[in-house]
Formats: C-alpha cells, structure tokens, sequence
C-alpha cells in the first residue's frame, strides 16, 4: 500500500510539473502576439484575423484529428449551441485584441485582457447562478480601481479605444468560458476550430464589404499565418494538454507570464514604453489576480493520503 501510495504521489508530482512547464510555454507563446501585431506593415484588423484564422484552423484540424480520430467537423456539430456561442465569442475576443494592439500600448492591452476571469466569475453568476468567494469580489473591485488608473494615462501610449477594444476581448473570453460551462463542455479545441471557420467566413465577408484586398503582402501573409499556427494555435495546444493537471488558481496565477512578458518583447526588440499610470495601474491589477488565485490555493484542502 505505502510502495502504491509513493508511486501515485510521485506520477501526481511529474504531472503536475509537466502541466506547468506545459501552460508557462503555452503563456510564452501567447505573449508574442503583440510583437506579432507590431511587426504587421500594411494589414488591418480583419485582414491580420482572416489570415491568422487560416492558420489556426488548419493547425487545430490537425491536431483534433491525431488526437482524437474523429473528424473535427463532427466534433463541433456535437457542441450544439453552446459551441456556437463560444465560437462566437472568441471571434469578438480575437477582434477587439487585434484592434486594442494595433491602437494602444502592448502593455496596456495585455493587462486589460487579464481582466477576463473576473469577468467570467461575474457572468457565471448571474447567467449560470455560480457562486461567486468574497476574495473574488475584493479582487474584482481592486482590479477595477487598477484599470481606472490605467484610463487616466495621459502619456500618449493609452488611447480609450483601444482599451476598450481590450475589454471587449477579456469580455469575449469570459462569455467564451461561461458558454463551455453552460453546455458542460471541458474541450476547448472544437469550439475553437469552429471560431476559426467562422472567423475565415465574417472576416473575408468585412474585408469585401469594406473593399480591402484579401492577398495581404508576402510579409504580412507569412506573420499572420506564423500567429495563427504558432501563437494562438500551439499556445492552446499546449494550455490544453497542461492544464488537466493544474487547479484553476494555479492556472491563473501562470497567465500573469503572458501579461508580463508581453510588453517586455515590445520594449526588447521595438523599444516600445508604457506610462507611469499604466505600470501602476497594471501593478494593481497584477495584484489583484495574484491575490485572489493565491486564496483560492489557501482555501483547498489537503487531498486525502499525500503529503
């Protein structure tokens, strides 16, 4: 029994570090994306998500496929509307990111994006009837006090637009978290494929309807299609294998890396800076995340049997 007990508790260890090499990767790879956008000449929003969607699509087939033999096409017929709504909502979390970067700092941007799990608790609540812990409240209010600070920014590096085009994207990724619970769904990766054919759909619709070119510039074609299958695309492959082994509050606390090392790359290669209202704000922000993923570790009980 003590020589099974060990065994168990040394495959729960290897799990879970592999899960959190797993999901610091995943971060990694998500925090390029501003340096991503920064490094697009001519394409607009619409034109950086048609390609982009093109390469995560096709990445994400692939991936269904091998892991699961099944064709990935029945997969999200299975999701039902709840599916739908997910997709739906990724592709307004993937618009009003691209635009909030491509109009406001990376810092600024990513910061906002992390807003999206209070967002999520706050929607569980009233849509799905959640319940809601105290921390998550005080932290909810403390972020809120963070992202005024951040609005006040008068250096330049903050416009409203896109920061709100940054809060539309954390709220699209909570109505995309809210849609998975609501139809009892834990698989990301077919709600996601069929974010990506809706996307190919609405974006090569917008671009025709505004009169844009859909044949971007070899440079702008080859990094959008690299965000796709690189980014966004592997990121979630790698989000998605690491985090069966993960609790929720660690798995927040790990996508502080993404938030972090975004503006970091930007400021390395671009020589891009943020205000002092922005560091503050985003300060308080961080803290905030921080505090109410390090309660929810507090809070959970030893398992039964290990150390």
């Amino acid at each position: 029994m003590t020589d099974a007990a060990t065994n168990n508790s040394n495959t729960d260890q290897s799990n879970r570090r592999q899960g959190l090499f797993l999901v610091f990767a995943a971060g990694l790879l998500w925090s390029t994306v501003g340096l991503g956008i920064r490094l697009i000449e001519d394409a607009n929003v619409w034109q950086i998500l048609l390609y982009r969607s093109f390469g995560l699509t096709a990445l994400l087939y692939g991936v269904i496929r091998w892991r699961t033999g099944t064709e990935p096409f029945r997969l999200v017929r299975k999701a039902g509307i709840a599916g739908v709504i997910a997709a739906l909502s990724l592709v307004c979390a993937y618009s009003g990111a691209i635009y909030a970067m491509q109009t406001t700092s990376v810092a600024n941007a990513m910061l906002l994006f992390a807003t999206s799990p209070f967002l999520a608790a706050i929607l569980g609540w009233i849509v799905l009837r959640e319940p809601v812990r105290i921390a998550t409240w005080v932290a909810v209010v403390l972020a809120l006090g963070g992202i005024a600070v951040m609005f006040a920014d008068k250096s330049g590096a903050v416009s409203v637009s896109g920061s709100l085009g940054a809060l539309v994207a954390a709220l699209g990724f909570a109505c995309f978290t809210v849609a998975l619970r609501s139809g009892k769904s834990v698989e990301m990766m077919p709600s996601v494929f069929l974010s990506g054919i809706l996307a190919i759909v609405i974006m090569s619709a917008v671009c025709l309807g505004l009169g844009l070119p859909l044949i971007l510039t070899p440079q702008d074609t080859g990094i959008a299609l690299a965000m796709g299958v690189f980014q966004v695309g592997a990121g979630l492959v790698l989000f998605t294998m690491g985090s069966r082994s993960l609790p929720a509050a660690e798995l927040a606390l790990l996508s502080l890396a993404e938030v972090v090392l975004g503006p970091v790359w930007v400021w390395l290669f671009l020589g891009e800076t943020v205000g002092v209202n922005t560091l503050m704000g985003g300060a308080i922000l961080l803290a905030a995340i921080a505090g109410n993923a390090l309660s929810g570790i507090r809070r959970k009980p030893p398992a039964i049997g290990k150390a």
